[in-house]
């Protein structure tokens, strides 16, 4: 049995869109556990909490991009994931990400190198969608890996758009395919 903690913020509700596309993925594999960490907008994480993420074969880091990066939440969990660092508890975990902004780029790109790097402090193995771009004439927001995203999922959701318009399709089969491949991998790996 393979373990996915999927650890994110979502500030308005997009985010766990794409976390719950990545979950599904994950548990469309056979022998795949999911847990999902939504981190409260206080930040806090009970240790418990990290008792599971240290019980996990890999680790999913999300959250949308503010500001050109993770929002404080996120930092104020990874910053109290020093404990887990320190006793090496999350090394050689598999490690993946996904982040959303409100314009197609929107600097999603220093959010994924953020987790990116929190998985290096930890000495985890980063894993990315390997999915195509979508980058034709007649491609959009409904295609797979629109954003063309390869460290990580990436998602738009339009700054005026609910949770329930935005992320789009194409963004959440992305997030879909992501959970699906860590997952593959961990049972790989096992």
């Amino acid at each position: 049995m393979s373990r996915i903690a999927i650890v994110f913020f979502s500030g308005y509700g997009h985010t766990v869109r794409q976390a719950e596309a990545v979950r599904d993925g994950a548990q469309s594999v056979a022998g795949t556990e999911v847990t999902m960490i939504r981190i409260p907008d206080t930040g806090e994480i009970d240790a418990a909490v990290f008792e599971d993420i240290a019980a996990a074969s890999a680790i999913v880091y999300g959250s949308q991009t503010y500001m050109g990066g993770a929002p404080w939440q996120f930092k104020r969990f990874a910053d109290a994931s020093s404990k887990a660092w320190f006793a090496q508890r999350w090394k050689d975990k598999l490690a993946a990400g996904f982040t959303n902004s409100a314009s197609l780029n929107g600097d999603k790109s220093s959010t994924m190198n953020y987790f990116w790097t929190l998985s290096q402090q930890h000495g985890q193995l980063w894993v990315g969608p390997a999915t195509m771009p979508a980058n034709k004439l007649a491609s959009g927001p409904n295609d797979i890996n629109w954003s063309g995203g390869f460290t990580g999922a990436f998602a738009t959701s339009p700054s005026d758009s609910s949770p329930e318009q935005a992320p789009f399709a194409g963004d959440l089969q992305t997030a879909h395919l992501l959970g699906r491949r860590i997952a593959e991998l961990a049972k790989r790996f096992a």
